[in-house]
């Protein structure tokens, strides 16, 4: 069960929308003039209206009625020019905002500990920046104008009713109060039932998206049942969620329809009593009615929005929610004073777990060649990711110069030591692109030379060289192509200690200690920690390591392990085939 991300807490919320609010006050701030200014023009009419019944019941002259209407006209048309352009002002504010949203969504990722990535699931973090996005894209862009503008219009209409008559406002305002309770009752409820909606979405997105990149596995173990069972339980679980904020709508339209029509009812049977008595004239009476009856629209504007307003806030907070991560240490650590690695009284476990390393005592020496070899489950990948910062140990410490390991910044981290795993990566562009990842200032010759020191000469004998687009629609470099690249970029990052985590797995093994002979040319001088199961790496190798069980049971040369007969001894015979040594 992956943990997910965190939620931000709806006071975090609001602090991230007034901070993107503070970066374009200029916009929001001519947002909400010309919304005042439309709001104002549009009261303008039914006040009008008011005046040509009164002039007609009074017998008043067809010039002024005419000069009226005309007056109508203009103040409609004014409206709708302010309303137009406040939408244009609103939908810019909105589009600049989630841009900053994304960019800083992708800020936060990218700072995020590989750790933290892995135990959340790579489905959580993918739901949040794309469907959580853009749910606040489209608020930000299309739902926060419109209801900017609908809040404007609802206070000066009603603002304007109390004006023609206190009592007459005093009874629209009670008229809408059922209005108040529906939504009071909505937004108790729709927080949690959102928040759950996108947790189960991110579920559902992590068991398809490790179904469909594990698919030959799923296939050769016979696990399809599985897989199956799994996804239905989480199609379940998401179809269960959105029912919950289906029934909560399915409540709250239906009360607030019939919530509109009681302060129209009331404002014209309050009136006509007042008329009947002549303390207001009919046409106060109809102005007011039709203000309230104006009410309609935006009040069903907003009300239309809230759901996605909800929706958009529950996205909002899983999109913020980033910022709440742990992240590696950000103050600058003292340098270490050398290259030297040492691991002390090491344990380590996995969250619910028991410890997976014991007590790993283990010294690399600067520029020394040191192999980690044993069976698979003994604990060589965690303690990988232990000297390369990506975990921190539970007890026990892993220093580089002195300096504990998880105490380094990434940026100074990477400038030490680098961890490369069969796991590889080519991204979309060319060549060049791939490999100016590790080094932005690097010549052609420089990735000339870095792609030549692994080996990799079909980079040469492409159409456009270094211009080559890969990917799709380009050239697919196979999986020993891809991990060459990866392996390139290593050697233009240039860090003083690189750990191999089976490194070369996916090449074929010609290629495989081609290339790792040539990444040892490279590399003299600096520290190589290699991880791999295929054994003439330990050959070569200054010292092998062997871990059995979580424990560093044998250090020495190969020459020594295989004379000591020991477990290093056996697994050298059984590389090799030949039967193990007489005792």
């Amino acid at each position: 069960m992956t943990a997910q991300l965190p939620i931000a807490e709806p006071s975090d919320v609001r602090a991230a929308a007034a901070r993107l609010i503070r970066l374009d006050g200029r916009a929001f701030a001519a947002l909400l003039a010309l919304n005042a200014l439309a709001a104002g023009a549009g009261l303008v009419g039914p006040w009008l209206l008011g005046r040509i019944i009164d002039t007609v019941q009074a017998g008043g002259a067809v010039g002024t009625v005419d000069r009226v209407a005309f007056a109508i006209l203009v103040f409609s048309l004014a409206q709708l020019l302010l309303a137009r352009y406040a939408r244009y002002v609103g939908h810019r504010f909105g589009e600049r905002t989630l841009a900053r949203v994304r960019e800083q969504f992708v800020d936060r990722a990218l700072a995020l500990p590989a750790s933290v990535i892995e135990r959340a699931g790579t489905g959580d973090l993918t739901a949040r920046g794309t469907a959580d996005v853009t749910a606040v894209g489209a608020t930000l862009r299309d739902a926060g104008p419109e209801v900017l503008i609908a809040m404007v219009q609802s206070l000066f209409i009603l603002g304007a009713v109390f004006v023609l008559d206190p009592l007459l406002g005093g009874c629209g305002v009670l008229g809408l109060t059922g209005i108040w309770f529906a939504l009071r009752w909505y937004l108790r409820r729709a927080r949690s039932a959102y928040l759950d909606e996108g947790a189960a979405n991110s579920a559902l997105a992590e068991i398809l998206a490790a179904t469909a990149s594990a698919a030959r596995t799923v296939e050769a173990f016979g696990l399809q049942e599985r897989r199956v069972a799994a996804s239905r339980e989480a199609i379940e679980a998401c179809r269960r969620t959105r029912t919950r904020t289906l029934f909560l709508r399915s409540v709250f339209f239906p009360a607030v329809d019939i919530s509109y029509i009681i302060p129209v009812v009331g404002v014209l049977l309050a009136g006509g009593m007042l008329h009947d008595h002549g303390a207001m004239s009919l046409g106060a009476v109809v102005a007011a009615a039709l203000y309230l009856r104006q009410l309609t629209q935006p009040l069903d504007t907003i009300l239309m929005w809230v759901e996605q307003l909800q929706s958009s806030s529950a996205s909002f907070a899983r999109v913020e929610g980033l910022a709440r991560t742990p992240r590696a240490a950000s103050a600058v650590s003292p340098a270490p004073v050398d290259d030297r690695i040492d691991v002390a009284g090491v344990h380590y476990a996995y969250d619910g777990g028991g410890d997976v390393l014991h007590g790993v005592d283990l010294t690399v020496r600067p520029g020394e060649r040191l192999a980690l070899v044993g069976p698979s489950g003994a604990g060589k990948t965690t303690l990988s990711r232990l000297l390369a910062g990506v975990d921190a140990p539970h007890t026990g410490t892993v220093t580089v110069g002195r300096i504990p390991v998880a105490d380094l910044d990434p940026d100074q981290l990477r400038r030490h030591i680098v961890l490369v795993t069969q796991e590889h990566h080519v991204f979309l562009g060319t060549v060049r692109d791939n490999l100016l990842i590790a080094a932005p200032a690097a010549t052609d010759a420089g990735l000339h030379a870095a792609l030549a020191a692994v080996g990799a000469d079909w980079a040469g004998e492409l159409p456009d060289g270094l211009d080559t687009a890969l990917g799709a629609g380009g050239y697919r470099p196979d999986g020993s192509q891809a991990q060459q690249l990866a392996l390139a970029r290593v050697v233009l990052a240039d860090p003083h200690t690189l750990i191999l985590d089976e490194a070369t797995a996916l090449l074929d093994p010609r290629t495989a200690r081609h290339t790792e002979r040539a990444l040892a040319a490279v590399l003299q001088g600096r520290t190589v920690i290699a991880i791999a199961h295929r054994l003439h790496t330990a050959h070569d190798a200054d010292r092998v390591a062997v871990m059995e069980g979580g424990r560093l049971t044998e250090l020495g040369t190969h020459d020594d392990l295989v004379a000591a007969g020991g477990a290093y001894a056996a697994l050298w015979h059984s590389w090799h085939g030949e039967p193990p040594a007489a005792p």
